[in-house]
């Protein structure tokens, strides 16, 4: 049997590669996917060798992450129950997928991941194998009774290294854990979920990787230009980037500011609430301006159209349908609506707060001819016009009103 792991090299997807090899006899491939997560990725090979993997792929999928991934969810304005940038989320069908093509290159029998029964990861890695290659199986390790009564706590992990000396630096274990990528970094468990505990209180900066706190950020705001073109970043400052350049550039902009740090209480898929501290830098910059480009640029109607369908669209991402043709659906009506979402927006940085400065577009919808207060030299809008607009939409409430007896008595007179 020939299995495709994905391997991170924690004390989890260690345990777990060796666990697998010895209970299935099987061939372990370890699968790691570079998205952003740095020093995370020093020293893998070797690890992943030594703990008895025949081979491991180490895949640098950054430009492909933000390209094919960040941007087309950035373009639909998808936020998760209003503050989530869906980080981690929009990671793993990327991860998936790239998994289910080295099981298939290599003709494995099954994937293998160290995702928590209890948390989306799970259902995100699975989803994504099932659209993709329903005939691989997916093995996974915490959702084995056999593989909980072995090892229930980190205690029991650990003494399994030092008997098979799988190579694990052990060191105290952090009071939360943790999830990087070029898109965010996520903190969750431990400490945290006590929603009560104030993880942004001067006693947890230790804890932030990407971003300074708002009150340690410059005095002096700074001032950034994004230029866009049909609802994709193309340039910040006047520099011609691609995605990933995008995302780095804005990533060190956000957190000197101090920008797009979040904490919020969430719905899982699987039905429990849970409580994560998120620090999303440039991605809550990118959404800022892109909407900013939009107002500026996007008819009324299909602008409202869209925004109907974020809830749903933000919830595919989450729960894991990135592959589903419902996803494909909605992102053909967002590629639509980015037509003429082209310009350049200007905001200001400061202290955690990101502010509009200025936009302009070759094709904004906005005239300021008709906007003004003075008079329409256009004679495009005809103030008289509108008697008769507002005659015609309070028809039916006047109707309504008459015939439920819902208007207004006039009040008794005091005597």
């Amino acid at each position: 049997m020939k299995i495709v792991l994905a391997y991170s090299g924690g004390l989890d997807t260690s345990v777990i590669l060796s666990w697998l090899k010895e209970t299935y006899q099987a061939e372990m491939i370890a699968f790691c996917a570079d998205i952003g997560q740095e020093e995370e990725l020093k020293g893998l090979e070797k690890k992943a060798l030594r703990t008895g993997a025949s081979k491991i792929y180490i895949d640098d999928l950054k430009e492909e992450f933000a390209r094919d991934f960040i941007f087309p969810m950035l373009q639909a304005g998808a936020i998760y129950e209003n503050q989530y940038y869906l980080g981690t989320s929009i990671a793993r069908p990327l991860i998936a997928k790239r998994m289910v093509e080295i099981a298939l290159m290599e003709g494995a029998d099954a994937i293998a991941h160290g995702a928590t029964g209890k948390g989306n990861d799970q259902v995100r890695f699975e989803l994504t194998a099932a659209a993709l290659a329903p005939e691989l199986g997916v093995i996974a390790p915490w959702r084995d009774a056999a593989f909980r009564d072995r090892f229930p706590g980190r205690a029991e992990m650990i003494a399994y290294c030092e008997e098979q000396r799988i190579p694990v630096q052990v060191s105290a274990r952090k009071p939360y854990s943790t999830d990087r990528n070029l898109l965010h970094i996520s903190f969750e468990a431990g400490i945290l979920e006590d929603p009560w505990l104030d993880a942004f209180a001067p006693g947890n900066r230790a804890m932030f990787k990407l971003s300074v706190a708002p009150e340690d950020a410059p005095d002096k705001p700074e001032y950034v230009t994004l230029e866009f073109k049909q609802g994709n970043c193309v340039a910040v400052n006047g520099k011609a980037l691609d995605p990933y350049g995008v995302m780095k550039t804005l990533n060190r902009l956000g957190g000197k500011h101090g920008v797009g740090r979040v904490d919020l209480v969430e719905n899982r898929f699987v039905g429990m609430k849970s409580r994560g501290v998120y620090e999303t830098p440039g991605g809550a910059i990118l959404h800022f301006a892109h909407r900013q480009m939009e107002s500026l640029t996007m008819d009324r109607e299909v602008m409202h159209l869209r925004d109907s369908l974020i809830p749903r669209y933000a919830e595919l991402v989450y729960y894991g349908f990135w592959f589903a043709p419902e996803r494909h659906a909605l992102q053909a009506l967002v590629t639509e609506s980015q037509r003429n979402v082209t310009g350049v927006v200007r905001l200001k940085l400061y202290k955690g707060n990101i502010l509009t400065a200025g936009r302009k577009s070759p094709v904004s919808l906005y005239n300021p001819k008709i906007a003004t207060m003075e008079g329409d030299p256009t004679k495009a809008y005809d103030q008289g016009d509108a008697t008769g607009f507002i005659r015609l939409n309070a028809l039916r409430l006047k109707v309504g009103a008459r015939v439920t007896g819902a208007s207004l008595k006039k009040p008794a007179r005091k005597r």
